[in-house]
């Protein structure tokens, strides 16, 4: 096929047009600039849906890990300074934008009721007992809540809160624990950041240690 100069088309690819980059298929540019990559990494961040490790960011820039740490830090300073709606937080191991605390009661008031899908109160206290206990037992939640949690602990593996980690070696019952996403929905970057119970249980006192 000939142009309309009827000169023959280039089709060498080293010839494509130099705005393009040929590792990513997008306008090429500057990551080495440090503005450039705070607004790669910004951009990245905005779309994930789920908490992004410094290696998979580094990976997606190709720019070193200490360069794309640099830039976060720099990234989340920003945000703060500028008393921004959102934030740029640590949780399970990697980054994600999320609101601020300051606005919870705006953004719960702009969502339609009936559009977040809530635990139960059963799957609530479940998904503590293994929060707290972990790794634990099905037995063992159930010896703790004093009910039958076969039903509840299903729910919570089909939501992704928690996962089976092997088996108890002296009962052979599955072990549980939470998992990376249940990192998330808190907000927290790991389950040493879960708050203390003695403040939230006053009768902790009366009740026997072994079963907290």
């Amino acid at each position: 096929m000939t142009s309309e100069t009827g000169a023959e088309p280039s089709t060498d690819l080293d010839e494509a047009p130099s705005s393009l980059d040929a590792s990513f298929g997008t306008p090429s540019m500057d990551l080495a600039d440090p503005a450039v990559l705070r607004g790669a990494l910004e951009a990245l961040l905005f779309v994930a849906d789920s908490p992004q490790e410094l290696a998979q960011l580094a990976a997606a820039v190709q720019r070193p890990l200490d360069e794309v740490a640099e830039a976060l830090a720099v990234i989340a300073a920003d945000l703060d300074e500028r008393r921004t709606g959102w934030q740029l937080r640590p949780a399970a191991g990697g980054f994600r934008l999320y609101t601020r605390d300051q606005y919870a009661p705006i953004i719960e008031a702009f969502l339609l009721e009936g559009q977040r899908s809530k635990l139960s109160q059963a799957a609530l206290e479940t998904l503590a007992v293994v929060a707290y206990r972990q790794p634990v037992t099905r037995a063992r939640i159930s010896a703790i809540r004093g009910v039958n949690v076969d039903g509840v602990v299903r729910t919570l593996l089909a939501r992704g809160l928690i996962t089976e980690v092997g088996m108890d070696p002296e009962t052979g019952g599955g072990l549980y624990r939470t998992t990376d996403q249940f990192l998330e929905k808190m907000g927290i970057a790991s389950v040493e950041e879960l708050p203390s119970l003695a403040p939230l249980l006053p009768e902790l006192d009366t009740l026997d240690s072994d079963e907290l």
